[in-house]
């Protein structure tokens, strides 16, 4: 069943992908559907580190010890000031290690 599911999604990904992105054929994304889409990634993106950063053991962690704020807050600062994609990871990342070992 598990392989079903992987192929299928296999299939249904390259399916979309080749439809929009093959210059061949006449199917063209309209500037409302573009603009809708342009949401998308911002939307994923936060479903995907919301409960990585906040979430542990199956409880809200909002506490000054979580290490996982402190290095999203500094990825999100050195995004913001450098722009860079590795001065952002290397920043985060720094800070996590950092704060996870503090008292």
């Amino acid at each position: 069943m598990t392989l079903i599911t992987i192929g299928l999604l296999a299939l249904i990904t390259f399916t979309t992908r080749y439809l929009f992105l093959e210059g061949k054929l006449p199917l063209r994304l309209g500037p409302n559907v573009k603009q809708f889409l342009s949401f998308s990634a911002p939307a994923v993106l936060t479903a995907i580190f919301v409960p990585i950063l906040f979430v542990h053991e199956q409880q809200l962690d909002i506490s000054s010890t979580n290490a996982y704020i402190w290095g999203g807050l500094a990825a999100v600062m050195a995004a913001y000031k450098t722009h860079s994609v590795y001065w952002t990871i290397g920043f985060g990342t720094a800070a996590f290690l950092l704060s996870g070992n503090l008292p």
